[in-house]
């Protein structure tokens, strides 16, 4: 296919959307889940949000299990997660993504930095204090994903991948349980941590 310098597909959303997955046992299931969201453009304004699956398995909320989302756009943060989350291999069937609760963000404040050595996003409302921290980061790797390859099978993804070599999620100041692992990513071994930056996501023309 001929690249071309302007898509001619409809734009649906812009941010950025990090995230950090852990394990207790490498070989095993994630135990914790979390993506990070400040979306810059959508057909719902801009926002910010944050998923964490304390107990992805479980179909209950917090606060009996950290199951949550915070935002401060809940109508976008909907659609979002309906058309691109549930679709995310990682997330497909998760039981705590149904049950989660719904959280009020007040605020969000992330760490300056060359984001090499340490980077943070930092979220508080409804009670909650939730610290998202990446530290130790690869050289920026830049993500082209076409239709096929994409995690929705709808969308073409653009983006600016950092691997994490260490990530942590705190809640109210106790550490989620797990560490980093591997996993394949179009075709290379990555880290389970990394930041996303410039990710944009665009249905091809034909199908806008």
């Amino acid at each position: 296919m001929t690249r071309t310098s302007i898509s001619t597909g409809r734009v649906d959303w812009s941010g950025e959307n990090p995230g950090i997955y852990l394990k207790t046992d490498p070989n095993g299931d994630y135990t914790t889940l979390a993506l990070f969201f400040r979306v810059a453009l959508s057909p719902y304004g801009r926002g910010h949000a944050a998923i964490v699956l304390g107990a992805p398995d479980s179909d209950k909320g917090w606060p009996d299990v950290p199951n949550f989302i915070m935002t401060d756009n809940q109508r976008m943060m909907r659609w979002i997660i309906d058309g691109w989350v549930r679709k995310m291999p990682t997330f497909i069937g998760k039981a705590g993504l149904d049950a989660m609760t719904w959280l009020d963000c007040d605020s969000v404040s992330k760490t300056p930095g060359d984001l090499k050595t340490r980077y943070s996003e930092t979220l508080r409302g409804s009670g909650v204090t939730l610290d998202m921290v990446w530290r130790d980061m690869g050289a920026p790797i830049p993500v082209e994903v076409t239709k096929e390859n994409s995690a929705t099978k709808e969308h073409e993804m653009y983006s600016v991948f950092l691997e994490a070599a260490e990530a942590d999620i705190f809640v109210n100041g106790t550490a989620l349980p797990g560490a980093v692992a591997e996993r394949q990513f179009f075709g290379r071994t990555m880290s389970t941590a990394f930041l996303a930056f410039s990710e944009t996501w665009v249905t091809p023309e034909g199908d806008a």
